[in-house]
């Protein structure tokens, strides 16, 4: 019984679209990572040139081709246009994503276009964007997996077929091939008329034409309410169009057909490259018109003897038309009317065909997996290489004829080297920019230039509006005057490419760039568990370990190719501490940064028209509690040697503690907050203000409580429960506002006052009732209330102002809110966050319905969005906090800049962070240590943009966030060292504090000498393959640089990497930590694979002068050559022995003195071992094939030999495999290479398992994406009391320590798998069946289907969906309780088990 569930999300970008989604002028860009669907705006600003991404280089000459050739200064030259992507929303969706298309549907709410989605085991979802409820909206669902569409019983399952989606230019269908020669037509209602392209884009540029065209149906006449956008789907077998169609190689829709038009791709017989000399050029190449209504099919054109390397159609629109047929060693176009053109582009094309075609072979291009894009109106083609090169296929054109093509590869001076790898998708943004989608590396917005003619064009309207910063694209239309002046990409328009001199416009006169990125820190091995101690030189000085340090980190290699390197993730921040001191009983810190007042009648100048050091921080009160225990407030100055007191004469320590300090009248005031008064200074800290608490009217004695700063606005809150505001005025005097009946009539638990850009800078006050409701005041209005809704303690999915939850709805308790900007310097938005009595977080991002809100209010038609939130806040039962967390003291502090991040921070026992970037969503991330007391935001020229807190013991820290670090992409702390090279293995050698790197680069391969095969000799290819090269090197953590490198030989690779404590001496048994390392030696399929064992150790020398980190050096202690690939490490027994697969066989070896490894037992394994794992101290281990399932198997010392236990199902793809002991069960988790995850177990006394010989297969649990590593980790967490097994009867004892699964996967996904009681997995299983019935499942798709495996009915109980129950908090309150009621038990119980399976026992991370 055990829990699945995902701790991050998948970074991976497998697929993308660009379309106007959110509305009809909307420039959209949707993304795939693997099962998450995000959905961008574009957003443009201005940054440096060549600033934006360092490994681009621009020539000085073209620096300025982004201003169209204006002769400008030196400063504007500096300057460029730099696109960024925005997150809107994003959805975690139960499937994996095959595929994304644009449909142009009639009818969507949004008035833009519909997006389908095509996943896994043939599936469709139409989605529209929903502007009522700011999310996706599930228009149909189309299942085509049935068994009735399946072929003969020996075909292929549809997971094993290449499956794709393609869609109708004009969107009048879309096609999905699934199977094996399977097509399912699905149409979509459409203007009567069949409208081209161009017609139809124009059309419905026009918001009012598209609505006046919804109202016509396929048949001209109105549209029927409630009919649907598609009509009946049918399915076809590629044979009925044509019986030749036997063997699909790839099919596409062509543009400017008056009916659907496809291009496929087939032969006759299937292809190999064994088979070549006998199979020469048969892919046909035929295109075909649809009949939807008659479902039929008619012949257009046929072209046989095509070169059998083409793989993919890409359909091409105007000016160029037709199809490009891509091959991996040639390129061939097809225009309309059959007229061919093909062009190879390395030497290989001529051997593999003798189609005819022009010769480019001398570029030696290889076009496995390349992208293919065309850039704008000029017919260019951009192509990205897999190796991330990018090349331009231009065409020379006359007319509508396609005369020829030719390649040119872009110099790395114009930006052809700025990638480090292929692209997974790629979609035209628009205006000169292409966003390519990566599964390797980082996606980016890659924006291109053209160097113009001297004649150029006078730019349009929309080129120059275009340059404006800070302005997104859908804030304005400029299609008018595009109608007028063309397009608006910075693109020569020319008729004749290919022979175009440069100076002209030619291809070769493209430049590129990085505008954006979207960071992929997917895994490419087994992770590693290090020291953060070791790389961090601010705590090397500290004797002792500081709370604020985790305790591990995880660290594993990702990145393929130039853009590897490592990625180091941690759970909570980890703060730079740069000045720790005691400031004993402290309750709250306030950093102050106050300016002269302006002499009278100059004009009060900004901090940003003045130096950085304008900007720093000045002084810091702190409010605390003297030794006998009275309230006080003490006054530091700010100094590079650090806080110093200072005392002020109208500064009074003992006027009481301070509830809130800051600055007024454009910082010229300083204002602090009393209990019992306020008081005003100027900058240097002479009286200026006092105003009492008392209520002037009825002359009651009342203290402050809660207050809100908002230039010029003050807002207070004082212990009856009301609110008064005062306004500074020009001479920087608080004045209190008239309070109406607005403001008087209700009883108040928290306020907020909140104005930026998007309140039009108007300052609006959010306020919070004592029966839960919201209130919005514009200032200085109290009177009325501009917005008021009663359904916030309900914590609905969406708030409106209308929102009425039915009667005897349960509410949630409700203490504080805050509205404050989320995001980067990129980009910010305001958001509203609510903490509850449980100091859970609720966040809610506003929005309008409709969208248009220009010239009216904020809160005009506002709604509230909420926001996903997995984390719940931590328990604890320190009781120093007591007097922070009772009462109604805030805990919620905004800051406008922590490390460039605008944030919220939460005090208390459960301390965290609410961070966002540009292109993610608000993350929850805790901030290590004890609990905190108070913190503000703290700028010096030594803590940039930093932070300064007290904890709960009275320690004092001036921190800043960790350098390079990203928190909105997984929700963890995350950094990204780039070591330009791919990093295969990696481990952590603790007595050096240095890991040790398996890394690959790519070399030419040539073939070797051999006696038996002379004719290698004659090899003339000068095209040669490139093979991987492996290297050992040692990375030093404190700067992530080599330190140390050992070359293995030639063709040889690492397999295997561990650290294992071995016994180095046979006579006194000592033992020692040793890098042991397997490799293989690979020189082709004709000559047998050896392998060495490599052992190394780490040892220190005398390092080089004034480079103390090459102190250590490895050194080589044993090297032994063996037959077959050393492919499996592993430590096994007590007595210091390693176990290692070599070819077909298993041994367990022991270092002797000399050097040499004795073996001392064996196993005859199958066909290769792809793990070996030993639990540590039992002699138990268990070995994965890679092809026919695992073994679990003993070890005994004597005698020394090794048995076989139990053996799993005989054919299973092994990936990675770990035990899972559990009391005296011992479970086997394996994860194979179909993304599943089994869980067997070893029973003896089962009678299924035949006295223990075979493993019982418990369950099996659908992954959704491809392991990579299975690590077993201790959990920090109590274990619960022992139960009893219905099962079995038998009584089940916990572990003292229990252990955890955690899952690495290919696209980035972190799982973690937990083991858990009879009684938790009941509970957890009926709130699972709760959970899926009650929330909303987006694209349609059934979350407990997506994790049941077909076929895989091997035990009654499957695995629990953690992911699911992680979405607990997205339950408004009253759901909670019937969920509570559901599984009949308290909330904290399941609060306590979704702690437990979310990732509660990593508290070492």
């Amino acid at each position: 019984m055990q829990c699945y569930t995902e701790l991050t999300p998948p970074t991976a970008v497998t697929h993308s679209v660009n379309l106007p989604f959110l509305s009809a002028k909307a420039n959209n860009l949707v993304v795939a990572r693997t099962s998450v669907l995000q959905i961008f705006e574009l957003k443009t600003i201005s940054t440096e040139a060549a600033a934006n991404d360092d490994s681009q280089t621009v020539p000085d000459g073209l620096a300025t081709e982004t201003m169209d050739n204006f002769d400008t200064d030196y400063a504007v030259q500096r300057m460029e246009q730099t696109c960024k992507l925005v997150l809107v929303s994003e959805y975690n969706l139960s499937g994996t994503i095959l595929s994304l298309k644009r449909v142009k549907t009639l009818n969507t709410r949004s008035g833009g276009d519909s997006l389908l989605v095509a996943f896994k085991e043939a599936k469709l979802s139409l989605v529209e964007w929903d502007p009522g409820t700011f999310a996706i909206s599930t228009i149909s669902v189309h299942y085509y997996e049935g068994e009735s569409l399946q072929a003969c019983p020996w075909a292929p399952e549809i997971g094993l077929c290449r499956n794709y989606l393609t869609v109708d230019p004009d969107s009048r269908c879309a096609a999905l091939k699934f199977g094996q020669r399977h097509l399912a037509i699905l149409p979509f209602r459409q203007l009567a008329d069949g409208l081209g392209d161009e017609d139809f884009d124009a059309d419905m540029e026009d918001a009012d034409d598209r609505l006046a065209l919804q109202r016509t149906n396929t048949n001209g006449d109105s549209l029927a309410v409630g009919q649907t956008p598609y009509t009946s789907s049918f399915v076809l077998s590629m044979t009925m169009l044509d019986p030749a169609l036997t063997h699909p190689i790839h099919l596409a829709f062509l543009h400017e057909y008056r009916e659907p038009t496809f291009g496929i791709m087939s032969s006759a017989r299937s292809l190999g490259s064994a088979l070549l000399y006998e199979r020469k050029d048969t892919v046909n190449y035929t295109v075909f018109t649809l009949d939807i209504e008659q479902r039929a099919s008619t012949t257009i054109l046929s072209i046989t003897g095509l070169p059998n390397d083409l793989y993919e159609v890409v359909p091409l629109p105007l000016p160029v038309g037709g199809a490009l047929l891509l091959g991996t060693n040639d390129l061939v176009h097809v225009d309309e009317a059959g007229k061919t053109n093909a062009l190879a582009v390395n030497e290989f094309a001529k051997q593999v065909s003798s189609y005819g075609m022009a010769d480019q072979s001398s570029l030696g291009l290889r076009l496995e997996g390349c992208a293919v894009q065309m850039l704008g109106e000029s017919g260019d083609v951009l192509i990205v290489l897999k190796t991330g090169e990018l090349a331009i296929l231009s065409f020379t054109l006359e007319g509508r004829s396609v005369l020829g093509l030719q390649m040119h590869k872009v110099a790395a001076e114009r930006g052809g080297s700025i990638l480090a790898t292929g692209a997974s998708s790629v979609s035209n943004l628009g205006r000169g920019r292409v966003f390519l989608g990566n599964s390797e590396a980082d996606a980016v917005v890659l924006g291109w230039t053209k160097k113009a003619a001297q004649l150029t064009r006078k730019r349009s309207h929309a080129d120059m509006t275009g340059d404006v910063a800070e302005v997104s694209d859908d804030d304005f239309d400029l299609d008018d005057d595009d109608d007028i002046y063309g397009d608006d990409e910075p693109v020569a328009t020319s008729t004749s490419r290919s022979s175009q001199p440069e100076s002209s416009g030619g291809p070769d006169s493209y430049i590129f760039r990085i505008h954006d990125r979207l960071p992929n820190f997917a895994p490419v091995g087994d992770v590693t568990v290090g020291d953060p101690f070791a790389s961090r030189s601010d705590i090397k000085a500290v004797p002792l370990r500081d709370e604020t340090v985790a305790q591990l980190e995880l660290v594993y290699p990702s990145g393929r190719g130039t853009a590897g390197g490592i990625t180091i993730l941690k759970r909570e921040i980890d703060p730079l501490v740069n000045l720790r001191t005691d400031i004993p009983r402290a309750k709250a810190i306030w950093s102050l940064h106050p300016k002269e007042a302006a002499a009278k009648g100059m004009e009060q100048v900004e901090d940003t028209q003045l130096s950085v050091h304008a900007e720093f921080d000045d002084y810091i009160i702190v409010s605390w509690l003297s030794e006998e225990g009275n309230e006080e407030s003490a006054l530091y100055s700010v100094t590079p040697k650090g806080l110093i007191p200072v005392e002020k004469e109208d500064f009074d320590p003992e006027a009481g503690a301070t509830i809130e300090a800051g600055t007024m009248a454009r910082g010229t005031r300083i204002v602090q907050v009393l209990r019992e008064e306020i008081k005003c200074f100027d900058a240097e800290f002479n009286m200026e203000q006092i105003i009492p608490a008392a209520d002037d009217t009825t002359g009651a004695e009342l203290k402050f409580i809660g207050a809100s700063f908002c230039d010029p606005y003050l807002l207070l809150l004082r212990d009856d429960s009301s609110i008064t505001i005062f306004q500074a005025s020009a001479t920087g005097e608080l004045e209190e506002l008239e309070r109406g009946d607005g403001i008087l009539s209700s009883q108040w638990l928290s306020a907020s006052v909140y104005k930026s850009p998007a309140t039009y800078d108007k300052a609006l006050a959010f306020c919070l009732t004592a029966e839960g409701g919201l209130r919005i005041f514009e200032l200085p209005n109290l009177e009325d209330a501009v917005y008021s809704s009663d359904g916030l303690s309900f914590v609905l999915p969406t708030l409106t102002e209308d929102a009425v939850p039915r009667r005897n709805a349960t509410k949630e308790s409700l203490t504080e809110i805050v509205v404050a900007d989320l995001g980067d310097e990129t980009a910010k938005s305001p958001y509203l966050i609510v903490r509850t009595s449980n100091d859970d977080l609720i966040i809610y991002e506003p929005f309008h319905l409709p969208a248009d809100t220009r010239g009216q209010s904020f809160t005009t038609n506002l709604r509230w969005r909420k926001i996903s939130q997995p984390r719940l806040a931590k328990y604890s039962e320190e009781s120093e906090l007591e007097s922070v967390t009772s009462g109604r003291e805030s805990l919620l502090r905004r800051i406008d800049n922590i490390g460039g991040y605008s944030t919220v921070f939460q005090a208390g026992t459960s301390p965290c962070f609410v961070l966002k970037e540009a292109s993610s969503s608000p993350r929850v991330v805790a901030l290590r240590g004890k609990a905190v007391r108070g913190l503000s935001g703290f700028h010096t020229a030594k803590y940039d943009r930093g932070f300064a807190y007290v904890d709960v013991d009275g320690v004092g820290r001036m921190c800043q966030l960790p350098p390079q670090a990203r928190y909105g992409d997984t929700g963890w702390v995350t950094r990204r060292v780039d070591l330009k090279e791919e990093v295969q293995y990696m481990q952590y050698f603790a007595q050096k504090e240095v890991y040790a790197i398996a890394t690959n680069e790519r070399v030419e391969f040539k073939l070797p000498e051999d006696d038996y095969h002379q004719e290698w000799a004659r090899e003339e290819t000068t095209f040669l393959p490139s093979v991987d090269q492996g290297t050992i090197k040692l990375l030093y953590p404190l700067d992530w640089s080599i330190i140390d490198t050992y070359h293995v030989e030639q063709n040889e690779v690492v397999l295997s990497m561990e650290v294992i404590n071995l016994e180095v001496s046979e006579v006194t048994h000592k033992r020692k930590p040793l890098l042991c390392v397997g490799t293989a030696i690979i020189q082709g399929e004709d000559l047998p694979t050896k392998g060495h064992i490599y052992i190394f150790d780490v040892i220190n020398v005398v390092p080089e002068p004034d480079q103390p980190k090459t102190s250590r050096k490895l050194k080589l202690v044993a090297r032994e050559e063996v037959k077959g690939a050393v492919s499996a490490i592993s430590e096994i027994g007590s007595e210091g022995f390693l176990l290692m697969a070599q070819g077909q066989k298993c041994m367990v070896r022991g270092l002797k003195e000399d050097g040499t490894l004795l073996p001392v037992a064996f196993l005859d394994v199958q066909t290769y071992v792809t793990v070996a794992k030993a639990l540590k101290g039992t002699g138990m281990c268990l070995m994965g094939d890679a092809a026919k399932g695992v073994w679990f198997t003993g070890y005994t010392e004597e005698p020394y030999r090794m048995a076989m236990f139990g053996k799993g199902r005989s054919r299973m793809d092994v990936v990675s495999a770990e035990f899972l002991p559990y009391g005296k069960l011992l479970f086997i988790l394996v994860a194979d290479g179909d993304c599943n995850l089994h869980v067997l177990q070893y029973d003896p006394e089962h009678p299924k398992s035949l006295q223990g010989q075979h493993l019982l297969h418990k369950s099996t649990f659908h992954l959704g994406h491809f392991p990579i590593s299975l690590t077993r980790l201790p959990s920090t967490l109590t274990p619960p009391a022992p139960e009893t097994d219905i099962e079995g009867d038998t009584e089940i004892e916990t572990p003292q320590t229990q252990s955890q699964i955690l899952v690495t996967t290919q696209t980035g996904t972190i799982g973690l798998l937990t083991a858990l009681t009879e009684t938790q997995y009941r509970r957890l299983g009926a709130l699972q069946t709760y959970l899926t019935n009650q929330l909303d499942n987006h694209a349609g798709l059934n979350p407990k289907g997506y994790r049941v495996v077909d076929g895989e009915r091997f035990g009654s109980r499957g695995v629990i969906d953690g992911t699911l129950l992680s979405r607990w908090s997205e339950l408004s309150s009253q759901r909670r309780v019937e969920a509570l009621g559901k599984v009949g038990v308290e909330e904290w119980v399941i609060r306590s088990d979704v702690e437990a399976v979310g990732g509660g026992g990593l508290g070492f991370l």
